[in-house]
Parts: structure tokens; sequence; C-alpha cells
């Protein structure tokens, strides 16, 4: 380049812009991990596996491009793949969803729940949410125009607390975002707390979004209880779930939602323009798969092993582990061992311990310090072995 082309581009302006997320940086899960890598830490920080999945998986997804399943499938994904998940919810919650009209696929959790927000928030709408919650749902609500309205757990238990949430119902109210299993807490909603939302919603208008990405890591024997379990919250819910969580494909991103028709004919009007279809072969790969449902069925006593062997071995260290009822998440108490911020405690740990946690501040809307921190087990039993060995340093 010439010494005027290189003048004349210098004096190009990028124009100013408004942000629509003027609060929002990188995620702390994406800081959390690069800091791990840097510092060869374990990292059991992002919620994802370190083992592959099922191989019968591959090949299924392998036989579909191989057979020439290559190009756009229908807009609302495989028809034998709809009709599969129809099936399984059938099976699991009593509640049977028309795999024509209530059931679409979605390019994972995470598009799907910005997608119901962008389908059914109008400006000024309000969105119920309980924190901690995801770090997605309230950048979804804002860049749908609406109001995130933060109601908290109860403090320790991380359980609904009714009358904080009939308090924060109002009019405007369009959404409850309910999370069950429950990132970050791992709590898991019960029978009765679902039938006493049924009774507080009863008289609204508001939707419901049952983000049930975890609906197969329940353990002791307790069942999930999803929002389809319920016929009057049924009738007013988008219920999302996640296959990646579920087969150890988190970086596949395909997932789900199940609607009643007049929810889902909205839901998909959104869905047709900003992802229009989703990966055609994994789709039918896994429609092959979900021929045998051992896989999810087995998956609450795979990952309860797992849970059992960290959180023994966290109990041999200054850690105290909290109740893990669900998902694949340990969060744990260290205020025996600092008083640090969250944040400062999880990045001391990765740089001086090498192992990663997430700050359980993450998830709140504002600087909530309660000294937890959550571990991600799903990982390899020599992975949390070693990530146990090091936490004995604490």
């Amino acid at each position: 380049m010439n010494g005027a082309a290189a003048s004349a581009d210098a004096a190009y302006r990028t124009p100013a812009l408004c942000s629509r997320l003027p609060k929002v940086g990188t995620t702390i899960f994406s800081v959390m991990s690069a800091l791990a890598q840097q510092h060869d830490a374990v990292n059991l920080g992002q919620g994802f596996p370190d083992f592959d999945c099922d191989p019968r998986l591959l090949d299924a997804v392998n036989h579909a491009m191989r057979s020439g399943h290559n190009q756009y499938p229908p807009m609302p994904g495989v028809p034998a793949l709809r009709e599969a998940i129809a099936d399984k919810m059938a099976s699991l919650y009593g509640h049977r969803y028309d795999p024509g009209s209530e059931i679409t696929v979605t390019a994972g959790a995470t598009q799907a729940i910005l997608t119901i927000m962008l389908a059914v928030v109008q400006p000024g709408d309000e969105v119920i949410l309980l924190d901690p919650c995801f770090d997605s749902y309230a950048p979804n609500i804002a860049l749908a125009g609406g109001m995130a309205v933060h109601v908290p757990l109860t403090p320790g238990s991380f359980r609904p607390d009714f009358d904080l949430i009939a308090q924060a119902l109002s009019p405007r109210t369009r959404l409850i975002v309910v999370n069950t299993p429950h990132n970050p807490s791992a709590t898991v909603w019960t029978g009765a707390e679902m039938q006493r939302l049924a009774e507080l919603l009863r008289p609204t208008d508001a939707l419901v979004v049952g983000d049930e990405v975890y609906e197969h890591m329940v353990y002791d024997g307790v069942r999930h209880e999803s929002v389809a379990r319920w016929p009057e919250l049924a009738a007013r819910s988008f219920v999302v779930s996640s296959f990646g969580k579920t087969y150890h494909v988190t970086g596949w991103k395909v997932g789900y939602v199940a609607a009643p028709a007049a929810l889902t004919a909205e839901f998909r009007k959104v869905h047709q323009f900003n992802v229009f279809t989703v990966n055609t072969p994994v789709q039918h790969g896994l429609a092959i798969y979900m021929r045998d449902p051992q896989p999810h069925l087995e998956l609450a006593a795979f990952y309860q092993r797992k849970r059992d062997l960290f959180a023994d071995g966290l109990r041999a260290t200054r850690l105290l582990p909290l109740p893990s009822a669900g998902t694949y998440f340990q969060c744990a108490d260290y205020s025996g061992i600092s008083d640090e911020t969250e944040a400062d405690f999880c990045v001391r740990m990765t740089r001086e311990i090498g192992v990663a946690a997430i700050p359980m501040s993450a998830f709140y809307a504002g600087d909530v310090q309660q000294r937890l921190i959550r571990f991600c087990f799903a990982k390899q039993n020599s992975t949390l072995e070693r990530a146990l060995e090091r936490l004995h340093k604490l």
C-alpha cells in the first residue's frame, strides 16, 4: 500500500453506534476458561463434558450424512425427530405435544430462549427472573425491548419465594422463567412448588418459559417436575430442552421447544428468520438414536456417581459442598477459607491452585456476595480426582 492510500484509509472513520447491550461484556464463562487455559488449570468452570459421546450417535449422524441428508430440512425440524421428542415427552410427563404444530427443533436452548423473548415480549413488558439465573436471560429480554424483574430465590436453599413472586406479578408481566433443575444452584423444583406457581398465574395472562435443559439429571430417586407434567402450566408454557446436555454434545448446539400450537405459531414466525433451520444430518442422527430411550433414562445414575465422587472429595477439603439435587453442577461455600469476593477467589484459585470455577455472583443482577462458587462435575473421573488433589492445597 502506498503512502497516499494509507493516508486516505486513516482518514476514514467508523461511525459511532448506540449499543443494544451497553452493559454486556465477555461472559464469565469465557473469561474463566481463558484463564484456566493460561494457567494450565483444571477447568471445572464452563459446563461441558470432557468425555466423548456414545459412538452409536456419531455413527447415526455419519450414516445420515452419507445417506444424502445434507440439504435444508423443514423449518420446524425433521419430522422423525419431532415425533421422537413428542413420544419421549408423552412417556415421561404424560402430555402429548403434536409434532407438527407444537414442537420445533432449535439451534440449542440459548437460541430457543432468545426466540421466545423476541416472539412474545413487547416493548415495556416485564419478565420475571429468579436470581441467581443463567446469564443470557436478561440480555434476551433487553433485545426484545422488555424489562427484567429480578426476584431472588431464598438465600441458602435457593427455593422459590412465592410471596416475592406474587409481589412481582403485575398487569405488565408477560413471562416468568422457571429453570429446573436449576443452574447454578443445582436445586430442583417440587410438585408442590409447581402447583403453587399454577395457582399464582391462574388469574393472569403471564406465560412461562420452562428451561429444562438438565431434565434428565435429577438425583436420589426424585422425579423431574416438568411444566409439561402440569396441564394448567403446560397450557401457557414454552418447554425448552437440549440434546447437547443430554447426549454430551454441547458443541452441536441442537435443542427444542414444545408449546401449545398458538404459542408455537408465534415462536416459528421469529425462528424462521433468526435461524430458519438446524443442522440436517444431526437431526436425522438424533431421531435414529432416540429409538433407544436408555441413554437418557440412565443419565441420572451416570451423573449421580460423578456428583458423589466429587462431593465426597470436597468434604475432605476446606470447601463446604452444598446439596446438588440436579444438573451437573456442584456449589461450594469457601467462607471458612477467605473473605475475598467470589470473583477474586475464583481468579486466585485458578492461578495458584490450578482449578477453575465460576463465582455465584455472576448469576445475579446485582453484586450479591455469599462466598459461593460453582463447579461442573461433567468430567472424567480422572479429571475430577486431579482437581480434588489440587483443592486440598486451599
